[in-house]
């Protein structure tokens, strides 16, 4: 981290910004009075929780407000221009070479119809960049800077192709295809794991150090605002509560909220959880495999990649077994073919007495409320077209597990549990921002009392305080109905947390299981250590 003189003329100076927001909302502001500014060359943190205005304060910045929100007060100036007075052509010609923006959701902000590679070759072309050859090359250099494996061939792919961390890894590299002077980061991580984490940590500063660029990152980890922040604001309900250097933020906070936030963060569990003597299974795994192959170049060739390479274990009622490994290392893979969403080559999965992988889809319907899923995309796993109200309560209904008045009562009251209000029953998922859609999803997994759940990155969209409020809801849940849980996730914090055991994966194969004390704090594998020494803020702890 470098210090920055705040005598200097800020390359971004935002004042007195207020956006309203529409009727039928809890405040009648999404921002209101914030003013900061962002110096050349510095990383500007903006940490608060869903909903407090972090990813409206950047879209207001990028002029890509929705039409039912308005500025109502204030200005943004950039290097002397005001931006809220430029004609839309005019921003368009700065959107990605003077200011570019990462967005929070990849499967959302890229084209489906579109390779990788077109849609950053679009960008260059938007913008008149160089000849075709040299943007051909550009493409190639960033998928190559951003750590995707084999650019040659991933430029040719299409978004669903890719892990969800892989279509983050493109945003980035669309985002710094035109190394812009201020590149806005929303939420840039949280789908990625912690060793691709470091690296794009690590790429943004030497970017930044290269071309002196100003970033303003918006996170809710705290271990990420330790590695990287010069300074930080702390954002509430829309309204900016504090600010200051990360060290006089991190270590000396002032205001209550901000302390009830760095109180939140995960930490590694020093020991691990008592078990029961007797252990009854819930869920019993047995040399599973699953290889998906696809062809790929002129000549179609076969591509095969082992997304679940002979994984066994044992999942016993009231405990959680965590799986933890890198982008790509099969986690969501073994998700979705323990939730029969996607079929396995070979192996067993015993469930209630019965192998469900032998199961066709019509006899496994009867087991299907027992085993629920809480999917990694809070955008995708909700239908746009349904209220909250019917994404909680179509499924009950449909199984005749409940009737519509007393679903609709139990759909409150777990909407209450996760941190929502019960009013949220009568709105669409399009007016949440992406924490709050998650709890949706949690909620909706809870309505059918299920003996397991797949949580599958369940609460990576969440920021700390609903993070630890989810954790200690499931793990509740898990104490008082016995709930057997297989818990995927990158945040090894949150893994220590929740998990009795840890499975970890590299390249569809377990190469490491046991307690979590052992994995964490004295691995046995190379790999593991390699995931544990790239938990962000370890070292600035």
């Amino acid at each position: 981290m470098t210090d920055h003189s705040t005598d200097a003329l800020p390359v971004l100076s935002v004042r007195d910004l207020s956006v309203a927001l529409p009727g039928k909302h809890d405040r009648p502001y999404a921002v209101q009075n914030i003013s900061f500014d962002l110096q050349a060359g510095e990383i500007l943190c903006i940490i608060g929780e869903s909903g407090s205005g972090k990813s409206v304060t950047a879209n207001t910045v990028m002029g890509l407000l929705p039409d039912v929100m308005t500025v109502e007060t204030g200005s943004i100036d950039f290097k002397g221009r005001a931006l809220l007075e430029l004609p839309e052509s005019e921003l368009r010609k700065l959107r990605g070479r003077a200011v570019s923006i990462i967005f929070q959701d990849p499967l959302s902000a890229l084209n489906p119809l579109m390779t990788i590679g077109d849609q950053i070759r679009e960008v260059l072309d938007a913008h008149n960049m160089g000849t075709a050859d040299s943007r051909a090359k550009r493409v190639v250099d960033m998928l190559t800077e951003v750590g995707l494996p084999d650019p040659l061939l991933i430029q040719h792919q299409y978004p669903f192709r890719l892990s969800g961390g892989q279509r983050q890894r493109v945003m980035i590299a669309m985002a710094l295809a035109l190394d812009p002077d201020i590149l806005i980061a929303d939420e840039p991580t949280t789908a990625l794991d912690v060793t691709t984490q470091a690296q794009i940590l690590d790429l943004i500063a030497r970017i930044q150090q290269r071309k002196g660029m100003s970033v303003m990152f918006i996170t809710h980890d705290f271990g990420v605002v330790a590695e990287i922040a010069d300074r930080v604001i702390v954002m509430e309900k829309g309204r900016l509560v504090e600010q200051g250097t990360a060290r006089q933020v991190l270590d000396a906070p002032q205001h209550p909220y901000t302390q009830k936030l760095i109180a939140a963060v995960p930490k590694m569990r020093e020991a691990d959880r008592q078990r029961a003597e007797t252990r009854p299974v819930a869920l019993e795994v047995r040399n599973l495999h699953k290889t998906y192959r696809t062809r790929s170049g002129f000549l179609g060739r076969m591509r095969e990649v082992k997304a679940v390479d002979d994984i066994s274990f044992t999942l016993h009622k009231g405990e959680t077994i965590g799986i933890v490994g890198e982008s790509g290392s099969g986690k969501s893979s073994m998700g979705k073919v323990l939730m029969k969403l996607v079929s396995a080559d070979s192996g067993e999965i015993m469930f209630q007495g019965e192998n469900t992988l032998a199961l066709s889809e019509e006899n496994f319907r009867h087991l299907r409320p027992r085993i629920q899923m809480i999917f990694q995309d809070p955008y995708a796993s909700l239908n746009p077209r349904f209220t909250v109200g019917q994404a909680l309560t179509v499924g009950p209904i449909a199984h005749s597990l409940l009737t519509h008045d007393d679903a609709r009562k139990k759909a409150e009251k777990l909407l209450t549990l996760v941190g929502l209000e019960p009013s949220a029953f009568d709105r669409y998922p399009h007016e949440f921002s992406g924490g709050q859609r998650q709890r949706v999803g949690i909620a909706r997994a809870l309505m059918f009392d299920p003996e397991v759940i797949v949580a599958d990155e369940a609460v990576s969209a969440l920021d700390v305080s609903i993070q630890a409020q989810v954790l200690e809801l499931l793990d509740k849940i898990r104490r008082e109905r016995k709930l057997a849980m297989v818990f995927i996730t990158h945040d090894l914090r949150v893994a220590s947390q929740i998990s009795d055991e840890i499975l970890v994966m590299h390249r569809g194969k377990m190469v490491e299981y046991g307690p979590p004390s052992q994995i964490f704090r004295a691995p046995r594998h190379d790999y593991t250590r390699s995931l544990v020494a790239a938990i962000p803020g370890a070292q600035a702890a």
